[in-house]
């Protein structure tokens, strides 16, 4: 059983079939492959039920990724930020963000802490090494051993997919060492990129021989890992492999490890563009083969909504609703009430001052840009519309109005933007449809009014004067007493628009803007309710040749990317890889004045923090001077 409700019980299953993780002789900052219980492991594959229990200990590493005070991919880039002190929620993993990363004890370390995914890959080694000897767990049939073997090799995978994602170079730990194995035998190196890249890909390759097509039972088994999940995490890794950070990457030919091995190759090679097409479209056809599609809002006369919400709300739902169509790997360890309780605005003027749930999580003012204007273009290459001054006040009018409070004063900025802009944020003067609407209908709804003195702004609203809309389940309701309903969702970490991207990505890449490129772009535009990319730069762009070029498409593309997957965690994640931290993340963190009752004051641009990222350095996490002092064998990342 894994699902939403099972995850306290995971974690207590990994206290005691895990015991061959925390034992004795394990020191901290210790890459500690040797299991240290072996009565244990003995007892945990006695029986079938017992076995079951180890398996859910590997899964039990899954990182909370829908929990914004563990995934530094929220607030680590220059997506959302935060008021200074913070209210209600940890700044810990905003530290990266806030460029206070360090190798004394480096923030959300998984290489050498108690944290550590090597204590997981152990873990999944302990359950293969047991599960693959058929004299053990004489009570397993044939079918589920097969099963489960294919489950522990993809998290094993995965394991060290993420160490790979964070740290670069990583040490590969294939099979567990002998508990009698010499110390020495143990400071084990790190091993090439294109190593590490190749031995996970071939394990995911393995692992998809022996998993289910779907998840048949989602009751007892959503989030056990089928063959689509693979697939995409296969396509994923070499997506990030076959890109700039990883592939020909000067900054690191002079990396490597005591003995010479160089840990990057320095020479581009455009053969791995072409596996990660071949990847990418491997894992689109296995996840439409179940049934897997992009999420649309369905015509139904329970909402009495427009086209205009409707294409918003299957915007919103393709994350926030709850066993959708479109997500691939639903993460049910992680529950999404801290994440809505720090989006959702105060829409319900009774309850202004409901202290239930406070938003702390501010859309930056470049992100609210990064947006397109209703013509499907970047603001800057709109020949038809004008943004030059965002903060420009302007009153909506009646056409408007599903999109912005009628007879409204509000930001320039507001205006003229395509659905995603509107179903992503919340801003002062725009509307906020809810499942419990007071007119039961997209007329006369919620709507967000946050200048100090209004309704929304009675408690707290975010710094920068926008929410992060998208991630708030329709259901969320503000209840007396200081109550609220919160309907969790399985945070959705993989979903299919990103594999249609990453495909259209590696695809122009290898071959340039060829007609695959364009239909799988205008696939997750067509949902967005805009016109094909051809279209839309031919009739607004100042730029209309710009898709006929790989480096045009490969600008429409991660622009794509970044609104398509807003405040998903996908973007800290892309800049790196696209080699583009370093531009991206020296810039100032801007919004509006939100301590302002006066509107010619509120629309005035603010600076909140100016952000630092040093490069090569900051690319990849140091590994703790803890781990560097045990095992000499290690080499640190460069700049640390």
């Amino acid at each position: 059983m894994m699902n939403l409700t099972y995850k306290k019980l995971v974690r207590n299953m990994a206290l005691l079939a895990g015991m061959a993780v925390a034992g004795q002789g394990c020191k901290q900052g210790f890459l500690d492959v040797t299991p240290d219980n072996i009565a244990t492991v003995e007892l945990a594959f006695n029986s079938q039920n017992e076995a079951e229990k180890y398996l859910f200990t590997c899964y039990s590493y899954l990182p909370e990724d829908g929990e914004v005070q563990s995934n530094p991919a929220f607030m680590g880039a220059d997506e959302l930020w935060m008021e200074f002190p913070t209210v209600r929620i940890s700044s810990y993993v905003w530290n990266i963000g806030r460029g206070n990363q360090n190798k004394a004890n480096p923030y959300v370390d998984l290489w050498g802490t108690t944290t550590s995914l090597y204590r997981a890959i152990r873990d999944c080694n302990v359950f293969l090494e047991n599960i693959q000897n058929f004299s053990r767990v004489p009570d397993l049939g044939i079918d589920l051993r097969n099963r489960w073997i294919g489950e522990a090799q993809f998290l094993k995978a995965y394991y060290h997919y993420l160490l790979l994602r964070q740290y670069g170079p990583i040490v590969i730990v294939d099979k567990n060492l002998p508990i009698d194995a010499p110390i020495s035998e143990m400071r084990v190196a790190r091993r090439p990129v294109d190593e590490a890249v190749n031995y996970i890909s071939n394990l995911l390759d393995t692992a998809v021989t022996r998993l289910p097509e779907r998840i048949t039972n989602n009751a007892t088994e959503m989030g056990r890992i089928n063959k689509p999940i693979a697939l995409a995490v296969k396509a994923k890794l070499l997506v990030m492999a076959a890109s700039p950070l990883f592939n020909g990457n000067p900054d690191y030919s002079h990396f490597k490890n005591r003995d010479g091995l160089a840990l990057f190759n320095p020479a581009f090679d455009a053969t791995k563009w072409k596996k990660a097409a071949e990847a990418c479209k491997a894992a689109i056809t296995a996840a439409e083969g179940i049934g897997t599609k992009l999420y649309k809002w369905p015509v139904s006369a329970e909402f009495d909504i427009t086209d205009t919400t409707r294409i918003q709300m299957g915007l919103r739902g393709a994350v926030s609703e709850p066993l959708n169509g479109e997500v691939i790997w639903p993460l049910t360890n992680s529950t999404t009430f801290n994440l809505q309780a720090f989006s959702m605005a105060h829409t319900d003027p009774a309850q202004s001052t409901n202290t239930g749930s406070i938003a702390v999580m501010a859309p930056t003012l470049k992100m609210v840009g990064m947006f397109y204007s209703k013509n499907g273009v970047p603001l800057n290459e709109d020949k038809t519309l004008s943004f030059t001054n965002p903060g420009e006040l302007r009153t909506a009018v009646t056409a408007e109005k599903y999109n912005l409070i009628e007879g409204y004063r509000t930001a320039r900025i507001n205006f003229d933007r395509e659905p995603r802009f509107y179903s992503s944020l919340g801003f002062d003067g725009g509307v906020w449809y809810m499942s419990n609407s007071p007119s039961n209908s997209d007329n006369n709804t919620w709507t967000v009014q946050t200048k100090k003195g209004q309704y929304g702004s009675g408690l707290q609203i975010p710094v920068t004067g926008y929410y992060p809309k998208k991630l708030v389940n329709r259901k969320f309701i503000w209840q007396a007493s200081n109550a609220i309903f919160v309907e969790n969702y399985a945070w959705p970490s993989i979903r299919l628009a990103d594999l249609y991207l990453l495909y259209a990505e590696a695809l122009n890449e290898e071959q340039g803007p060829v007609a695959e490129v364009h239909t799988y772009i205008d696939k997750v535009r067509e949902r967005a309710g805009l016109k094909s990319v051809t279209e839309s730069w031919t009739n607004f762009s100042a730029n209309p040749a710009k898709p006929s070029t790989k480096e045009g498409m490969r600008e429409i593309i991660r622009q794509e990317r970044t609104i398509e997957l807003a405040f998903e965690g996908h973007r800290f994640w892309d800049i790196r890889r696209w080699k583009e931290a370093g531009m991206q993340l020296n810039g100032n963190i801007q919004g509006w004045d939100t301590n302002q009752s006066d509107i010619n004051l509120y629309y005035k641009t603010v600076t909140f923090f100016s952000q630092r990222f040093v490069v090569p350095r900051d690319y990849f996490w140091p590994i703790s001077e803890a781990d560097m002092r045990v095992n000499q064998q290690l080499v640190q990342n460069p700049g640390w």
